[in-house]
């Protein structure tokens, strides 16, 4: 099953391989090891674009209490910082880095209303980089119910991530686990949580989104 972000890429990605494995192999009179080669190439490539574009099912149990993960990744911060966009205060980020590997689909972490729902052109620095939550292109999305009060989570392009989509607007009803966006090629999101929230991810966890539970409240 692939997301519908990947259509228009999957298909114009296999009809342009097609065309040029198929002029190789006319203008070489059939096939030989190189037409073989670039054929092999095609094949390689197309599985890349669409594992990348794969968005399998998730078990999502609801938990008005659980803060779950809105991506595939590796926990790769964890720390007590001042978001400055909404809230003003201190919150505990904890960011995801999302190989190029990984399910790129973005999920609700919680049920609730959105209440505030912007994106931000910006830079392309590599998803890693400490400036890239405030310098690169992104998003911010602040969902907030009754238990856990308002959580933020914000998409960030990398160096290679290109393309944010972000589905929220302000007052929609987010469902935990239901998609919110998605970023092609590789990227971070960010969560900022309630200081008092219990973190149950460590760094370096490989996290499923949709499933693994981030923190509670």
């Amino acid at each position: 099953m692939f997301h519908k972000e990947g259509f228009a890429i999957i298909r114009n990605t296999l009809t342009a391989l097609i065309a040029i494995d198929g002029t190789a192999w006319y203008f070489a009179g059939g096939f030989n090891w190189m037409v073989n080669l670039l054929i092999f190439a095609s094949v390689v490539f197309a599985m890349l674009v669409l594992q990348f574009f794969r968005n399998p099912k998730r078990n999502t149990v609801l938990n008005a209490n659980h803060i779950i993960a809105p991506a595939d990744g590796k926990v790769v911060v964890i720390e007590e910082v001042v978001e400055h966009e909404y809230f003003k205060d201190k919150r505990i980020q904890v960011s995801i880095f999302m190989s190029p590997l990984n399910v790129h689909v973005n999920r609700y972490p919680i049920c609730g209303a959105v209440k505030y729902a912007k994106y931000h052109p910006g830079k392309f620095l590599v998803a890693w980089h400490p400036k890239s939550s405030i310098e690169n292109e992104r998003t911010t999305v602040v969902v907030e119910n009754e238990t856990t009060g308002p959580i933020l989570f914000r998409q960030v392009a990398g160096a290679v991530a290109r393309r944010i989509v972000m589905y929220s607007k302000a007052e929609d009803k987010a469902v935990q686990g239901k998609d919110m966006g998605f970023i092609k090629f590789g990227s971070r999101i960010d969560l900022y949580l309630p200081l008092d929230a219990k973190i149950k991810a460590n760094i370096n966890d490989v996290i499923k989104g949709g499933e693994t539970v981030i923190a509670t409240c």
